[in-house]
């Protein structure tokens, strides 16, 4: 099973959702030969709840994914957190939407929930927790106490950063990371438009359909993370592309 574990199907978090991009991105996913994707759609993302108000109503639900013609969708959400950070959780459909309902008071970067709360709240539930980009400017995770970060699944080796940082440069400080951490890496394009699918790809050993699968393959390591040979291509012409939508969005 080839999966990506952070994924986007909207342009950007200001924009609406759109149910014809929504079926171009799925269309292009398994084009791209991935068999299942985590939408990790951002918690603060306009109108959040209209994405899986969608899904619901046309596609099924079948263990802990939906079935999106074929592709496999995991339900998560992107958490910004007080300390500076991203934050994937990725679990079934009920979890996803209790764990936003609690964050609608932490919407804003004013009152983003702590680290250490987000975790507890996580844990509440089966969850697959991964860090975000941990080496982004922006959104650094380093600056987080060990012990805090030990309770994350896997860290995030991200297909914007490997092209922003540069692939072996990132993978250095990724795997260095996360062998301080004794924490597995997972790959995730962080696509917000279809050309970025593919850019990194984790195939597993076998065909995995609830949480508690995947996060039992992560944690024994049963898959291999495949990166592109054209992920610069991907990742920057997929940013063009999203950057001229944006702007014809605003006109």
């Amino acid at each position: 099973m080839k999966m990506d574990f952070h994924t986007h199907i909207k342009i950007s978090k200001k924009s609406n959702f759109d149910p014809g991009y929504f079926r171009e991105m799925t269309r292009e996913a398994k084009e791209a030969g991935l068999d299942a994707i985590a939408l990790t759609e951002h918690f603060n993302t306009l109108n959040f709840l209209e994405v899986y108000d969608f899904l619901d109503a046309h596609y099924p639900y079948i263990n802990d994914h939906y079935d999106v013609n074929g592709l496999k969708i995991f339900p998560g959400i992107e958490v910004d957190v007080k300390e500076v950070g991203h934050i994937l959780l990725i679990s079934r459909r009920e979890s996803i939407l209790a764990i936003y309902h609690t964050l609608k008071y932490h919407l804003d970067e004013e009152n983003f929930i702590p680290f250490s709360d987000l975790m507890d709240l996580a844990e509440s539930f089966e969850t697959i927790k991964i860090g975000g980009h941990p080496f982004r400017p922006s959104t650094p995770l380093t600056q987080h106490k060990p012990f805090q970060l030990k309770r994350l699944d896997a860290l995030d080796l991200n297909g914007k950063d490997l092209h922003s940082i540069g692939i072996e440069e990132n993978q250095k400080y990724v795997y260095g990371f996360a062998e301080e951490l004794e924490l597995p890496i997972v790959g995730g394009s962080d696509t917000h438009q279809f050309l970025q699918y593919g850019s990194i790809v984790n195939e597993f050993y076998g065909h995995y359909n609830t949480i508690n699968e995947v996060k039992r393959a992560i944690k024994d390591n049963a898959f291999t993370i495949h990166i592109s040979p054209d992920l610069h291509l991907r990742v920057r012409s997929a940013s063009l592309t999203k950057k001229l939508i944006k702007q014809l969005m605003a006109v």
